[in-house]
């Protein structure tokens, strides 16, 4: 008997096979036989039926690299996959559980069928390389839908803490400063309700790059207000301020030309602000913050001196949580920050139609370049 034709006829066996396994492996107390099977059959038939269609060279090449359209049954396999990963991450199941479920079931199969003795067939190779093709294709499926649903739950649960976290925060900081603005404190209290102050400060930062992050995760893109801005005192504005709270250090403005445009300038403010404080935080020397226009674009620049970022660096620098990756550079890390100022900029420059890149040597320094487009040329 061909080895499809044996699963559909023994579709039983093998899931009785599959319900043992997936009870020994199971998280939580005895559960419903029909929740330990989870679309086991639906998997099983749908790799049956892949073994029983034709496949070209070119479909049997996509599917081995885990892409490409390899047809109608090959799209069923995902299908069932899908929802029964889905399914076990519900039931509380880890990704090893779920990766041992699918080797639990090609041993089983193969098994089995050796031992119902089949007639020796010249397509018994090419029926088995068929067979652990489906279900290397269905394990990839399931792990990437497995993943991709275990992510989403991760960042929506971040969310509703960053929102959560709010009301509590402002609270705290309404108090301090109600206390510190109090005429009959003494002075130590007054210095300590400033330090509570700034701590709630530097939480509420963490907490709103937090809600950034997790909603460019689960929306896609970061959401904009747009409205008559102007960059040029847009830089003014943010320099003053980062030169108040750096007076050691040096920040040189360059603006040339008129620099309105249809932007989000909450946003382009946490841009410029996320920039010169990467800049302040690992750079050395003077920092250059220079706007300039281009036709109906804004180029924006930031530059500064000291070592170089490495070119392995460079590739994932805007990733968030990638680029601190040493205990050194995570206690370097400014008050306040959690390390996604970068990709929050790339995020709102994106989501604006434009661009940010960099450039790093020892001889140039490190320079963040933004082409933003927009700008009204009246």
């Amino acid at each position: 008997m061909r080895l499809a034709d044996f699963i559909l006829t023994n579709m039983e066996v093998i899931l009785a096979e599959w319900e043992a396994f997936a009870r020994s492996v199971w998280p939580g107390p005895e559960s419903d036989p029909r929740e330990l099977r989870d679309h086991a059959m639906d998997i099983l038939r749908a790799a049956a039926m892949d073994m029983k269609s034709a496949q070209t060279a070119a479909q049997q090449s996509d599917k081995s690299k885990g892409d490409g359209d390899a047809g109608q049954e090959s799209d069923r396999i995902d299908g069932a996959s899908d929802v029964h990963a889905v399914g076990r991450v519900r039931s509380g199941f880890d990704m090893m559980a779920v990766v041992a479920e699918y080797r639990a079931l090609r041993a089983s199969v193969v098994r089995l069928w050796r031992e119902s003795r089949p007639d020796s067939h010249p397509t018994d190779l090419a029926d088995l390389t068929r067979f652990n093709e489906s279900i290397d294709q269905s394990l990839t499926e399931a792990v990437r839908s497995y993943t991709e649903r275990v992510d989403r739950s991760r960042r929506m649960f971040l969310a509703i803490l960053g929102h959560d976290l709010r009301n509590p925060l402002n609270a705290i900081l309404m108090s301090a400063g109600a206390l510190g603005e109090t005429k009959t404190i003494d002075p130590a209290s007054a210095r300590i309700a400033g330090r509570i102050a700034n701590g709630a400060a530097a939480m509420g930062r963490m907490i709103n790059d937090l809600l950034d992050f997790t909603g460019t995760a689960l929306s896609g893109r970061m959401p904009l207000t747009r409205g008559r801005t102007d960059l040029g005192a847009l830089c003014r504005q943010v320099v003053d301020e980062m030169r108040a709270a750096h007076p050691d250090s040096t920040l040189r403005l360059t603006i040339t030309q008129d620099l309105t445009g249809d932007w989000d300038a909450a946003r382009l403010r946490q841009v410029i602000s996320n920039l010169l404080g990467n800049a302040l935080q690992h750079g050395a020397g003077p920092i250059d913050l220079a706007a300039v226009a281009e036709g109906a674009d804004v180029v924006l620049s930031v530059k500064n001196g000291g070592p170089p970022i490495p070119p392995d660096a460079i590739a994932t620098i805007f990733e968030p949580l990638v680029r601190e990756a040493s205990s050194e550079q995570r206690s370097a890390r400014n008050p306040g920050s959690i390390g996604l100022g970068l990709y929050i900029a790339r995020e709102v420059i994106t989501a604006h139609g434009g661009t940010i890149s960099l450039t790093s040597s020892v001889d140039a320094g490190t320079t963040f370049t933004v082409r933003l487009p927009g700008r009204r040329c009246e």
